[in-house]
């Protein structure tokens, strides 16, 4: 068992409080471009028909470049409506229909539009609150397709306070065991520099591969 646990958050983090984390942009996680892991898993996926979403979007550079490639069935959902209009503006070609200002946990429209084939995992998981990811695992058996599979990155380091917070590979084995058939997490091979051994790649899926 993990100190996730007995860990209570003080910071009530809801619509308003990511709203003005944008605005006063404290936004320390941003990168300012997407992964290089991320980039390299879409520009090595052959199948350009699947649908895909990028939960917790933010400047969602992820989008910009995975759409680029041809993948155009991804959708992006963020609670923040400046980290929305960021987006639009810097990509104006982006389908309006598949742009999603909402909360990840209760939009019907998500819903209605999945399910997914990729759930793109980056830096949304370690912003929730720490108490929210049983719910996170929840959404994502909801929100995936059968064959469907969460892709991307989980940090590795301490959970202390955040966000972003932290978790170990234990912790995430254990959590996501328990919904899913196929969990495989390692160390990331291509992260950013400043972020290199402090970062695993995760594919996890519903059924095993």
């Amino acid at each position: 068992m993990t100190n996730l646990a007995i860990y209570k958050l003080n910071a009530k983090m809801d619509k308003e409080f990511w709203e003005n984390r944008w605005v006063e942009k404290q936004t320390g996680w941003d990168i300012g471009y997407a992964s290089p892991a991320i980039k390299f898993h879409f520009q090595t996926t052959s199948n350009h028909e699947v649908k895909i979403l990028i939960p917790g979007c933010g400047n969602a550079y992820e989008a910009e470049e995975i759409y680029a490639l041809g993948f155009k069935h991804l959708y992006i959902i963020d609670i923040s409506e400046s980290a929305i209009e960021s987006f639009k503006k810097r990509c104006p070609n982006f389908p309006e229909d598949q742009i999603i200002c909402a909360d990840f946990f209760t939009s019907k429209e998500l819903d209605q539009i999945g399910p997914f084939d990729f759930v793109v995992e980056q830096t949304f998981f370690c912003a929730i609150n720490p108490e929210r990811r049983e719910d996170y695992c929840k959404r994502m058996t909801e929100l995936l397709a059968e064959t469907g599979s969460i892709v991307g990155l989980l940090f590795n380091f301490p959970l202390e306070t955040g966000p972003p917070f932290g978790g170990s590979k234990e912790e995430y084995l254990e959590r996501f065991n328990r919904y899913f058939d196929s969990v495989e997490i390692s160390d990331c091979e291509n992260s950013i520099e400043p972020r290199k051994g402090r970062e695993f790649w995760i594919h996890i899926s519903k059924v095993k591969k």
